[in-house]
């Protein structure tokens, strides 16, 4: 083995243990921040304000964009699904199809893509402001540690907020595809006909897929986007680098647990 060699397998084992040593931060940080938000001693009224904060920012400020995007699913889905199920005779389908399509994978992705794009840079951005303004120090000189004040309200407030954009996403997607199918004659049973098909197919694992997928990778979103904004460096140039890795990492993450729990549910 030459020098050349030599040297890049050493820089390849450095980057595989830093990924390791990455991933083994976020399970910790996420594991902590879980068990936190299950004591009812941790939710402080500081606390509660962050939360509040967050949700707001994450969820409620996004219904808007989230009632958008389900419209257009609802468009591009919903209708395409009806007009050629018809065309093959296979109306029966309808429910189970749609069920599968908006329900288990469109809602949750949308939902998650959102709060990446949307919340996960503004919390990269603004834990690394903190850590470069020396609020994270004063925080710790007061005794406040920053894992339940500043992780653990953003995380819970993720992970409500992907649950409520997801259904928000699902009820407008089947809403916009009803009045759009109908409207170009590819939906021909009245609402009650098509909210009672989509409502038979449906499934208690449907549910828990909802919640595994909408919350999971949101709770993940949150954890990397605060830790990698926490662990910037100094100058205010690396703040910038800071979101487009949690971006990155966040994207990677939501995509890998997506695919891993639809394997689970289809296998």
């Amino acid at each position: 083995m030459n020098a050349a060699e030599a040297s890049w397998l050493a820089r390849l084992g450095a980057r595989t243990t830093q990924k390791a040593l990455d991933l083994l931060q976020v399970l910790a940080v996420l594991s902590a921040a879980v068990v936190l938000a299950l004591r009812p001693g941790t939710w402080r009224r500081t606390v509660r304000a962050v939360f509040a904060r967050q949700f707001l920012f994450t969820a409620v400020e996004a219904v808007g964009l989230a009632g958008l995007l389900g419209a257009l699913a609802g468009l591009l889905v919903v209708v395409q699904a009806n007009l050629w199920l018809n065309r093959a005779g296979l109306t029966t389908l309808a429910g189970p199809l749609l069920v599968a399509v908006v329900v288990r994978e469109l809602g949750p992705l949308l939902a998650n893509l959102l709060i990446v794009v949307n919340s996960g840079s503004a919390m990269a951005a603004e834990m690394g402001l903190m850590r470069l303004r020396g609020e994270v120090r004063v925080l710790e000189a007061q005794g406040i540690e920053p894992l339940p004040y500043l992780v653990m309200p953003r995380v819970a407030a993720a992970a409500v907020a992907a649950l409520c954009l997801t259904l928000v996403l699902i009820v407008v997607a089947f809403a916009s595809g009803f009045v759009f199918g109908s409207a170009l004659e590819h939906i021909r049973s009245d609402a009650f006909i098509f909210t009672e098909q989509v409502l038979r197919a449906l499934r208690p694992a449907d549910v828990l897929t909802v919640l595994f997928k909408s919350v999971t990778p949101a709770v993940f979103t949150a954890v990397i986007c605060t830790t990698t904004g926490l662990n910037a460096g100094a100058a205010a140039s690396d703040i910038p680098l800071a979101c487009r890795r949690a971006l990155a990492r966040s994207l990677g993450a939501l995509f890998l647990i997506n695919a891993l729990i639809s394997a689970l549910l289809y296998v």
